[in-house]
């Protein structure tokens, strides 16, 4: 598996804010969302070459019973499948964070903590380097989505940039067709410093009390910055 880094913190983001966890981090992601906070495992794909075994066992160094898989995008990670079982195996609670762009498979899976791209993530022709039409081909895919929610306790996860992200959302939501909680629905303020999100946290925790959506916080982001390893 390509491994981007392994790390113990709190999850700061969605239900299980504040959960001690250890975060296993792939390498590699089928999309290139312009405000992404992880290039280095997306735009870049840095990392290590580590065994599924090896993974686990880094993993189990860590005292936190949950355990998030993210990315990048997990889903398209080599070994991934095996991976989950293994930590299922061990006793593991598993949060895979993926933009629901391939199907689950089956894999083991607690909590499937799903963030479709909105037209916000389109990366601009220039910076994108051939990819821009592959990200809007592959960023939304409805069936695949209600592939997970069929299959998994799970949260929707939307990153909102602006008033009009909410118009996409609502679209997005009916073209599932699924029965969705709207407690289920997170909306989250797109910013990687306190003063951006601050910036718009107000209008967003507004709709949350008008819509029943949940307003989702970046924790990390207030206690640690953007930086790798939180």
């Amino acid at each position: 598996m390509f491994i981007a880094e392994i790390f113990h913190s709190i999850q700061g983001e969605g239900e299980l804010t504040g959960v001690p966890s250890v975060f296993v981090r792939t390498s590699g992601c089928n999309l290139r969302c312009s405000w992404c906070d992880t290039k280095y495992a997306s735009w870049q794909s840095e990392g290590a070459e580590m065994s599924v075994e090896a993974v686990v066992e880094k993993v189990l160094e860590y005292p936190a019973g949950h355990c998030v898989l993210t990315g990048g995008e997990p889903m398209i990670a080599k070994g991934i499948h095996e991976l989950a079982a293994k930590l299922r195996a061990r006793g593991k609670h598993i949060t895979i964070e993926t933009a629901a762009t391939v199907p689950p498979g089956g894999i083991a899976c607690d909590l499937a903590s799903l963030s479709p791209k909105l037209s916000n993530s389109t990366p601009d022709p220039v910076s994108a380097n051939g990819w821009r039409e592959r990200h809007e081909r592959t960023r939304l895919q409805p069936a695949t989505i209600a592939e997970w929610i069929d299959a998994y306790d799970f949260q929707l996860k939307f990153v909102v940039a602006s008033g009009q992200d909410l118009q996409e959302i609502d679209a997005l939501i009916a073209g599932i067709q699924r029965p969705i909680p709207r407690s289920k629905i997170l909306l989250m303020p797109e910013g990687t410093d306190i003063a951006t999100i601050r910036g718009r946290d107000e209008t967003l925790i507004e709709v949350c009390k008008r819509e029943g959506y949940r307003y989702c916080n970046r924790l990390h982001i207030e206690l640690f910055g953007n930086t790798k390893g939180t």
